[in-house]
């Protein structure tokens, strides 16, 4: 099965983290967002490790999609809270990728 789309978009949430979590290192008062640092780098490690098991079709590819999932949304949650571009951008991805993520798992795991 071809999950071209997934793997491109899992991808693309990785990159707006990785903005956002560098953006975020270069904020004024850095420890306002912290939890937010944590979180999109913790979204983006796993948005990663979930395209590679979806495109070499892992057996556990819906696992790490559900997992995917709550950290996205989770991200999209934090990032939410703040009016910086960078964080409203990344919250938007996630939680697209949220749902592309719920929705693929279980096409997955049928």
């Amino acid at each position: 099965m071809e999950y071209n789309n997934l793997v491109s978009e899992l991808e693309a949430c990785a990159q707006a983290c990785n903005v956002c979590f560098a953006a975020c290192l270069n904020e004024e008062e850095v420890s306002l967002m912290a939890r937010c640092i944590e979180l999109t780098r913790e979204c983006a490690e796993v948005c990663q490790i979930s395209a590679s098991m979806v495109a070499r079709d892992s057996e556990n590819a819906d696992r790490f999609l559900r997992l995917c999932a709550e950290i996205s949304m989770a991200c999209d949650e934090e990032c939410s809270k703040h009016q910086l571009e960078y964080c409203q951008n990344c919250a938007k991805i996630c939680r697209h990728c949220a749902v592309l993520c719920i929705e693929s798992a279980a096409v997955l795991s049928r």
